[in-house]
């Protein structure tokens, strides 16, 4: 079970912390009890045992099976000496960590060798000997297995977040890419058309398609990079928003396809996930008209009110086909998906009178 946790220096702390408390119940027992030490020799030793014993916890993390041999060895001395400490000194403090580490086919093996001699309170007490010895090693094992199990679900839960999260980020570089090859096969295939008869405007094209390409370049390795950082940071800046819409209107204007594009209420303010998601609505909606629909004109509008955000793009294009049995090709399953994830909803489908309409409300104050 692995799986990003607490520094080692903290750990370090919290296991220090335990040890001293550990210790130092060992220390009141030792002073305070009627069966301590007779002699400063033999306390000395107890308190020497004390010490070894507790500070098992101090590494016990890395090495579990020896550092518990070596707590159970210290407690064989410290059950001799001092039999008010319980069976075999602090012991269940080890165990307990073990079993918090280690999966039950190991740490069980190790309760059933700590179980094991402990009829011999029976020799050296009575049957409530016997019984609080038993008892207080199950307990400290049914703690550490059941923080190994508490720990072990939260494991599970940072995976699928993170599965989420790269299931997101790869929907996110589907949807640059596609937008920028797009613009790249219609600025390639005007090129071509005008190539001889109009060299400065096919050179004019060649020039969006590398503006296009390094922007698609840019942006994969990015998306990449975020694939495979640990803190999900983006080196090249932040994602674009509302604000980008006017340079993605005016891409999409430059390899043919009129777009008009409306706003109303601030939008300037509205979290960076709903703006990045609504630019990314817009972005595949005129992909998709681009690529798919054939369409001469487009209008995008965008309104801002009473805590949510709604977004409109229309062209006078045909749908998108789609295969049998489903409602609507990857694109628009992207887009309803990131309405989804932030309370909202999307529809998307043919007009009537024609063409086709994509339409999402956002709720603002679900995305806070």
């Amino acid at each position: 079970m692995r799986c990003p946790s607490r520094s080692r220096s903290v750990l370090l702390l919290i296991d220090g912390g335990i040890a001293a408390v550990v210790f130092g119940v060992s220390l009141l027992v030792l002073l305070t009890s009627d069966t301590r030490p007779t002699t400063p020799g033999g306390t000395a030793v107890a308190v020497g045992l004390a010490a070894w014993q507790a500070s098992c916890l101090l590494w016990i993390r890395y090495r579990p099976g020896y550092a518990l041999a070596m707590a159970a060895a210290a407690g064989v001395g410290l059950e001799a000496l001092c039999p008010a400490l319980g069976w075999l000194g602090l012991v269940a403090a080890p165990l307990s960590y073990v079993a918090r580490l280690r999966p039950p086919r190991f740490s069980l093996v190790g309760l059933g060798l700590l179980l094991a001699p402990t009829p011999w309170k029976l020799v050296t007490g009575d049957w409530r000997d016997l019984l609080l010895a038993v008892t207080a090693l199950g307990l400290s094992w049914s703690v550490g297995e059941l923080l190994r199990a508490r720990e072990q679900r939260r494991c599970e839960w940072e995976r699928q977040v993170r599965a989420r999260e790269r299931e997101r980020i790869s929907r996110e570089l589907h949807d640059v890419v596609a937008h920028h090859v797009a613009v790249i096969a219609v600025q390639a295939v005007a090129a071509e058309d005008v190539f001889d008869e109009q060299p400065a405007q096919a050179r004019a094209a060649l020039g969006s398609i590398h503006t296009a390409a390094r922007a698609a370049l840019t942006e994969l390795r990015a998306m990449l990079h975020a694939l495979t950082a640990d803190d999900g940071t983006d080196p090249n800046g932040p994602q674009p928003g509302l604000a980008q819409l006017d340079a993605l209107v005016e891409a999409v204007r430059a390899v043919g396809l009129p777009v008009t594009l409306r706003r109303e209420g601030d939008c300037g303010k509205l979290p960076g996930g709903v703006q990045l998601s609504a630019y990314r609505i817009v972005q595949e909606s005129l992909t998709n008209a681009l690529r798919h629909g054939h369409a001469t004109q487009a209008d995008v509008d965008v309104r801002y009110d009473d805590g949510v955000l709604r977004l409109e793009v229309v062209n006078d294009g045909s749908p998108p086909a789609r295969r049998p049995g489903t409602t609507g090709g990857r694109g628009i399953v992207g887009m309803r998906e990131r309405a989804r994830l932030l309370g909202g909803t999307l529809d998307a489908g043919p007009l009537p009178t024609g063409g086709f309409r994509v339409h999402a409300r956002l709720p603002v104050g679900a995305a806070r």
